[in-house]
């Protein structure tokens, strides 16, 4: 098959798709052609909407649906002749086996791909359900590398795994570090160990800080869910690291950022990786003071994109917050829609042959071209950012920074 090659921009994606749809209906097309038009392709979308991770999840749900609904407005599958996405919504109610028996609920309707499923460990047994019936499955959020690194043929994420981000953000701290004149010295790591992501951050962070000559003093494991951080925090208090790196999901990154906050623990940084709440609209908004200054190294849209903006002008105008769940969502459905029009079919096994010599480069997000290397794209990076006032500003790599970084912080 050749290799998908896409270089203009979503809008002309769907403007083709909808110039496909004028003619199909003035009746230039073929008859046979036009009739494929007629029946949708069917997306299962996965996400846990109930539960504990159910805001993360709803976001996820409404990036996703957001895609769907612009490929359709604009015209379809211009490749079938205008075909419709057509959405099965499933919930995953924030447990892995229930993610999985939607799985199957998508199978019995006929799904040709699947989009979700937000945490790692729900993603995990999405994946392997949607495996055993040859469904093509694009991750949006999960980033534990276990999800591609099992050999499914089926299995697509277009964002960067844990190993990528951790990696990225080793070198981004170490240049920020350098570039205040390198006042760290030690740093203390607080992550969750029940869902797959975190636990393996230590030993990537301690690994990359020693050659400049950075100590991991403390690595402190919590479970998720998790209801109190306040023994952790008095255990902060009594090590008093330079600087703090959090891992954890959006509730637990609240909790534990307000609750250093009132326990008065102050480091001269907190460094997140994959930090659940450090680069969240939301929870500047919400909680201001505890957000102040809190960099993150995480999931983040290109900042210069226009259509990104537009994404997030729409977002907001939902009522919702313009947070890594939805603009990873929201690709991963780009992604799926582009490679379903270039596979001109609805089947699975093309559709998943489409993923594998995708070579899409101009996603909102700040990756380059599509390379997909045993299901995951490398060309996927991560972005630095820090809360400033009321605003989350991108403050490394260079090339996407908007400002300086504050550290120490005052």
């Amino acid at each position: 098959m050749k290799k998908f090659m896409s270089n203009g921009s979503r809008r002309d994606f769907i403007k083709k798709a909808g110039a496909t749809t004028a003619l199909a209906a003035s009746g230039a097309l073929s008859t046979p052609f036009f009739a494929r038009a007629a029946s949708p392709v069917k997306i299962g979308i996965v996400h846990p909407v109930t539960g504990w991770a159910q805001y993360s999840g709803s976001q996820a749900r409404f990036g996703a649906q957001t895609a769907l609904d612009e490929v359709n407005a604009a015209g379809g599958i211009k490749s079938m002749g205008g075909a419709m996405l057509e959405a099965m919504l499933g919930d995953a109610q924030s447990k892995p086996e229930v993610g999985a028996a939607e799985v199957e609920k998508f199978n019995e309707a006929g799904a040709s791909a699947i989009v979700g499923a937000y945490a790692s460990n729900i993603c995990l047994a999405t994946t392997q359900a949607a495996a055993k019936h040859g469904i093509p499955h694009v991750v949006d959020v999960g980033v534990s590398d276990k999800i591609v690194s099992r050999g499914l043929e089926n299995t697509f994420r277009f964002g960067p795994g844990f190993g990528a981000i951790t990696k990225a953000g080793v070198e981004n701290f170490l240049a920020i570090n350098k570039a205040a004149g390198s006042p760290t010295k030690t740093v203390a790591i607080v992550n969750e160990e029940t869902t797959g992501f975190g636990a393996g951050i230590a030993g990537i962070m301690t690994k990359g800080l020693a050659p400049a000559g950075i100590e991991v003093v403390e690595v402190l494991s919590h479970p998720t869910p998790n209801k109190d951080f306040r023994n952790i925090a008095l255990k902060l208090r009594e090590i008093d690291p330079d600087v703090l790196i959090p891992s954890h999901y959006y509730n637990e990154g609240v909790l534990f950022l307000r609750t250093l906050q009132r326990q008065k623990v102050q480091p001269k940084a907190i460094y997140s990786v994959l930090g659940g709440a450090s680069s969240q609209f939301r929870f500047v908004s919400e909680f201001p003071d505890a957000a102040q200054y809190v960099m993150d190294c995480n999931h983040w849209f290109d900042p210069n994109n226009p259509e990104a903006l537009a994404l997030q002008a729409k977002t907001n105008a939902a009522g919702l917050h313009f947070n890594y769940e939805v603009f990873l969502a929201y690709t991963a459905m780009v992604f799926t829609a582009k490679c379903i029009d270039f596979a001109g079919s609805a089947d699975r096994a093309k559709i998943m042959e489409a993923m594998a010599a995708c070579t899409w480069s101009d996603s909102i997000m700040p990756y380059g071209a599509t390379k997909m290397v045993n299901g995951q794209n490398s060309g996927a990076r991560p972005l630095v950012t820090q809360v400033v006032g009321s605003d989350i500003k991108v403050i490394a790599p260079n090339d996407f920074a908007a400002a300086k970084a504050v550290f120490p912080r005052p």
